[in-house]
């Protein structure tokens, strides 16, 4: 069952749910400014060290909370369904896992969608981890990658990428209710649609429509899920069970340990999507602390 702080977060999400369903529906440019993934946006603390980059050509920040090890980096993705999202929503997030894995982050704030469709995020974060390897001179060993909802997603599309192309894997990856199949095949996605007080079927299909913008939805590198994964490096995959892409994390799982995978498969009993950014909340604290720990485990 939700904590108490857990369970007034999901009320507050049900009644932003009913109320929106009686208003006229807000432009792309009031959805982007409100986007609140957590409940109300969590500032970056104060004691880190923020400092912009271009990272392959791509905007980004680098993210360095004390005692960081600077030759450690966790390549954080936000989510927002690949037309939402920036450092302002899930900034707090990254550096909380950065702190708990002690590790600096770098945070690309890759192209969205509808303007930039399919492919442009994924090469977005391909470029970025290409600068990391090649600019920065950083072992891939010593890289992680972790994304939330739809970054998780492109977590994965990056570790399919670069192992079909022969190069070097990051050394583990921590997903956070990853969308990995566009075509919303999944039985959460109804079976769940009563229980989830942040999304819609509807929405998520919008989501994915304006991300592909025609492309077909089984594209690997678009819905990872139907890629091949064998190679891929250690997978930690958390969901809460109260999710519409609960089948995702689960198919993943099964799908990556099947083509002889390293996965934990951690589900959240009541848990809503990515309940990791609620900040303030026992369940975001204890899986940050189980994100460091594996980390932490497997990037040298």
């Amino acid at each position: 069952m939700p904590s108490q702080p857990m369970q007034d977060l999901i009320n507050a999400f049900r009644d932003r749910q009913k109320a929106s369903a009686s208003q006229v529906p807000p432009t792309l440019e009031e959805r982007r400014a409100a986007f609140a993934p957590g409940g109300r946006l969590h500032p970056v603390p104060d004691d880190v060290l923020v400092r912009e980059v271009t990272a392959g050509g791509v905007p980004a920040h680098w993210l360095a909370a004390p005692g960081a090890d600077a030759g450690r980096v966790l390549l954080f993705l936000h989510g927002g369904g690949y037309g939402l999202g920036s450092l302002r929503s899930d900034g707090e997030l990254a550096v909380r896992l950065g702190r708990a894995s002690g590790m600096r982050v770098l945070f690309p704030e890759y192209r969205l969608a509808p303007e930039h469709p399919f492919p442009a995020a994924i090469d977005d974060v391909l470029a970025a981890w290409r600068w990391l390897r090649t600019d920065q001179d950083l072992s891939a060993r010593s890289i992680a990658v972790a994304g939330d909802s739809a970054g998780g997603g492109l977590a994965v599309a990056l570790l399919v990428a670069t192992r079909d192309a022969g190069e070097a894997l990051p050394a583990a990856a921590a997903l956070m209710s990853p969308t990995v199949d566009l075509t919303s095949s999944g039985a959460s996605m109804t079976e769940r649609a009563d229980q989830d007080p942040i999304s819609t079927p509807a929405m998520l299909r919008q989501f994915a429509s304006d991300y592909l913008a025609g492309a077909d939805p089984k594209t690997p590198l678009a819905s990872p899920l139907f890629a091949s994964l064998s190679g891929l490096p250690p997978l930690l995959v958390q969901v809460g069970t109260a999710d519409l892409l609960l089948s995702d994390s689960e198919r993943l799982a099964t799908a990556a340990a099947q083509a002889g995978g390293d996965v934990i498969l951690e589900i959240g009993e009541g848990l809503p999507h990515v309940y990791q950014i609620m900040l303030g909340t026992p369940e975001a604290t204890e899986a940050t602390e189980q994100i460091g720990k594996f980390l932490r485990a497997r990037v040298h």
